[in-house]
C-alpha cells in the first residue's frame, strides 16, 4: 500500500494560475511511488523554511569518476533518523543524449521503463542547460544497476564536477535549412576524442562544448559554452526573388521596412529605386516588382540570421560554408556572464581533415585551460585574467582583424602600426596556403 500523501500547502500554490506546474507531475508520480511522496515532504519543508536540506557526498559507478550527482537529506529527527526516509538518498545520474536530441518514441518508452524497473523515482529531465538526460532520484544501492541498464541500451554517463561536460548540438542538418556544417559529426568527433576528461574529472573547473549550425545559435553556445562552434558562410546571401516578392505581397512595405530593413544591426540592407540599382560583386538583390529593389551589402553583413528568419526561403545562407570558433562564454560566476570571444573567424568543416583540425584545436584549448586556469575558474575568466593576447599566443593563433567583441566596434588590434601588421598578415596567409 502506497504511503499517504503529505500535506503540501506551499507546493499547492505553484499549481495555481494558467501555466503547467512541475508540482502536478510530482503528485502524479507520487500516486504509486513512496520515494516521490517523501520527496514532496522534503520539498515542502524547504519551502516552509526557505532553505535547502540536501548535502553532497561520494556516489559513483565502477570505472567512472563523475556523472553521478549525490544528494543526501539533512532533515533528521531527534534520533538522527531521516524525517523522509524514502527520499533520504535522491541521487541524479547524468546521461549523454544523442546529438541533436533525436529519439524514437519506442526508445523513450524503454528509457522510462528501465528507470522505474531499476529503482528510479520515475522523474526524468529532458534536457537541462547541461544537455544531459537527467535521471533524478535513485538510492545509492541502485545507482550501479540503473547505469548498467542504460549502458546496455547504448547510453554513457555525462559530465559532472571539474570535468569536460556533456556537449550539445542543435538539430542542424537533420532538418534545418540554415545548417552550415554537420553538427552531429562535430559533436561526436570532439567528445569521443576527449571522453576521458569527462569520465575522470581532473580540470580546474568545468568545460563545455556546444555546436550550433548557424548564427541563430539554438543551443545557446555563444552564451553558455567554453568553446562554441557556430555555423557561418563567407560568400553572399542567396536570394530567391520569387519568394521575396511573395513575402512583399503578403506583408507590404511597412513590414519590410520595420521587420527586415530597420532591424538589420549593421544597416547592410537598403531599399533603392530599381532604375538606379547597380549590380555589384558583394551585393545580393531582389526586385520587389514595385519599382524598388531590396539590396544586401554582404561586406557589412554579420550573419545575425534575422532577415533569413523573417523571409524564409527568400533569403538563404551562402554556399561557401564553415564555422566560427568562440571561446569563453559562460553564465555568472566570478566576473559575471560573458559571451564567447571569436578566436577563429572562419574555418571549413567538411572533410575528415577539417574535423581533425577542429578536434586538435579543442584538445589544445582544454590542455591550455588545464595548465593555466585557477581552481574554480572558467575559461572566459582565465582569458580575462591573463589577457586575450597571451591566450592567442599560447594557442599559436595569429591575431585576426575579424576578432571583435562586438560587431562593428572594439577590434582587438591597433592601427598605429598598420603597415607592419598587414605585412605579417600577408606572410601568414602565404605560409598557410603553402
Amino acid at each position: 500500500m502506497a504511503k499517504k500523501m503529505i500535506d503540501t500547502p506551499n507546493l499547492d500554490e505553484l499549481e495555481k494560475g494558467p501555466w503547467p506546474s512541475f508540482v502536478t507531475g510530482l503528485k502524479r508520480l507520487a500516486n504509486d511511488n513512496d520515494m516521490m511522496v517523501d520527496l514532496m515532504g522534503q520539498l515542502e519543508t524547504s519551502y516552509q523554511h526557505m532553505k535547502g536540506y540536501w548535502k553532497g557526498g561520494t556516489v559513483g559507478v565502477f570505472g567512472y569518476g563523475g556523472g553521478v550527482i549525490p544528494r543526501f537529506t539533512e532533515l533528521k529527527d531527534e534520533n538522527h533518523q531521516p524525517l523522509f526516509p524514502e527520499a533520504a538518498e535522491f541521487h541524479t545520474l547524468r546521461i549523454q543524449p544523442p546529438p541533436g536530441m533525436h529519439y524514437t518514441s519506442d526508445l523513450l518508452r524503454k528509457m522510462c521503463d528501465a528507470w522505474s524497473a531499476t529503482g528510479g523515482s520515475g522523474l526524468i529531465g529532458l534536457h537541462g542547460q547541461s544537455g544531459d538526460i537527467m535521471l533524478q532520484g535513485v538510492r545509492t544501492a541502485d545507482v550501479q544497476k540503473a547505469f548498467d541498464e542504460f549502458n546496455e541500451m547504448g547510453f554513457d554517463l555525462g559530465g559532472a564536477g571539474p570535468a569536460l561536460r556533456t556537449s550539445m548540438s542543435c538539430v542542424g542538418a537533420a532538418r534545418c535549412e540554415h545548417s552550415c556544417f554537420d553538427e552531429a559529426k562535430a559533436l561526436r568527433t570532439v567528445i569521443n576524442n576527449n571522453i576521458d576528461d569527462m569520465h575522470r574529472p581532473s580540470l580546474p573547473y568545468k568545460f563545455k562544448f556546444k555546436f550550433s549550425g548557424c548564427g541563430n545559435d539554438c543551443v545557446n553556445a555563444i552564451q553558455r559554452s567554453d568553446m562554441a562552434t557556430i555555423g557561418t558562410w563567407r560568400d553572399n546571401i542567396r536570394v530567391n526573388e520569387a519568394l521575396v516578392q511573395d513575402y512583399f505581397k503578403a506583408h507590404g512595405m511597412n513590414d519590410l521596412v520595420n521587420d527586415v530593413i530597420g532591424k538589420c544591426p549593421t544597416k547592410a540592407i537598403t531599399l533603392v529605386s530599381s532604375d538606379k540599382f547597380k549590380a555589384s560583386e558583394h551585393v545580393s538583390a531582389a526586385n520587389l516588382g514595385d519599382g524598388n529593389t531590396l539590396c544586401i551589402d554582404n561586406k557589412n553583413c554579420v550573419r545575425c540570421m534575422h532577415c533569413l528568419n523573417v523571409i524564409p526561403g527568400g533569403l538563404r545562407t551562402g554556399v561557401d560554408k564553415g564555422v566560427t570558433i568562440l571561446v569563453g562564454g559562460k553564465g555568472v560566476l566570478k566576473i559575471g556572464a560573458t559571451m564567447g570571444t571569436v578566436v577563429i573567424p572562419f574555418m571549413k568543416l567538411e572533410s575528415d581533415e577539417d574535423f581533425e583540425k577542429l578536434n586538435e584545436l579543442s584538445r589544445n584549448i582544454i590542455d591550455f585551460f588545464a595548465e593555466n586556469a585557477l581552481e574554480h575558474e572558467r575559461t572566459g575568466e582565465m582569458i580575462e585574467r591573463i589577457g586575450l593576447a597571451n591566450f592567442l599566443e599560447g594557442m599559436d593563433i595569429p591575431v585576426d582583424p575579424n576578432m571583435i567583441s562586438a560587431p562593428r566596434s572594439n577590434p582587438y588590434f591597433r592601427s598605429d602600426d598598420w603597415d607592419e601588421q598587414v605585412e605579417k598578415w600577408n606572410e601568414y596567409k602565404q605560409s598557410s596556403a603553402a
